[in-house]
């Protein structure tokens, strides 16, 4: 199978690095790093890297900790690489375009996973490669945005369908809406793949955008809010509810800011 995280080109992973890591990715990172359970000389590996957030956090965190990043991106990768620089952290990124990948089974103490975008057969098949790659014992974290997140969006969206008459894309929506992970059936998908004693804890953060425009054209949109809508949506054209929530947002919020809900999800796991 296919890597799911895809390739970036050297312009969006620079994005991606200055702008949706602080601004969006961070939430995801430090609740993982906070449900990180890692002694002394941890191996760990990062599944779909891109440019190598937490991995140097991993490190400071825990002493003598090794990483290995894998991504499909080599733009992405360069980035990661450089950011390193002469700092002699532990840390080495390999390009990986297929699952399973090619490191050793049952070589790590750790996996992590940040925001994995695909569909639930891509998520699961993550999931294998992190049960494949783990010790016995070895803990598993994946972080991804829960259900309510993105529910503005997909109130705007009905609203779309309802004004042009799409009962199709409305029912889309609806199920797509209710089909994003709760706690439970987040747990219930990681054990289906074998791993075991899932926790999973949430919190709730608001991003803020300036007008409708601000929304669409946000690297953090761009790059994973839109494209994870897009495929919860079975992959539907959304450029045109895209650009009526454009003009919503610049109606409804004229004086004040857009706020976006994600509920930030990480879940722990054992092998």
């Amino acid at each position: 199978m296919t890597f799911p995280s895809g390739p970036l080109s050297p312009a969006d992973a620079a994005v991606m690095e200055t702008f949706v890591v602080p601004r969006y990715l961070s939430f995801f990172g430090e609740l993982s790093l906070e449900l990180l359970l890692a002694g002394e000389g941890a191996r760990i590996v990062h599944l779909g890297c891109r440019t190598g957030y937490p991995d140097r956090q991993i490190c400071e965190l825990t002493a003598r900790a090794e990483v290995i990043g894998l991504d499909a991106s080599p733009a992405a990768l360069d980035l990661a690489r450089g950011k390193l620089g002469d700092s002699g952290l532990p840390v080495e990124y390999l390009l990986s375009t297929e699952l399973p990948t090619g490191l050793e089974a049952g070589g790590f103490s750790h996996a992590v996973c940040l925001h994995p975008v695909g569909s639930p057969h891509d998520r699961a098949q993550i999931y294998r490669e992190m049960y494949r790659l783990l010790c016995d014992d070895g803990q598993a974290l994946i972080a991804l945005p829960l259900r309510g997140s993105f529910q503005e969006v997909g109130d705007l969206f009905r609203e779309y369908a309802l004004k042009h008459d799409d009962g199709d894309l409305g029912k889309t929506v609806d199920e797509a809406m209710a089909s994003r992970h709760s706690i439970e059936t987040l747990s219930e998908e990681i054990e289906a793949c074998g791993l075991e004693d899932v926790d999973v804890e949430i919190r709730s953060v608001v991003l803020t955008f300036d007008s409708g425009r601000a929304f669409v054209e946000d690297p953090v949109s761009r790059l994973l809010i839109l494209p994870e809508i897009a495929l919860s949506l079975g992959g539907a054209d959304i450029d045109k509810p895209l650009a009526y929530t454009r003009d919503a947002i610049d109606k409804y919020w004229s004086e004040g800011k857009f706020e976006l809900t994600v509920n930030v999800g990480c879940a722990s796991a054992r092998k």
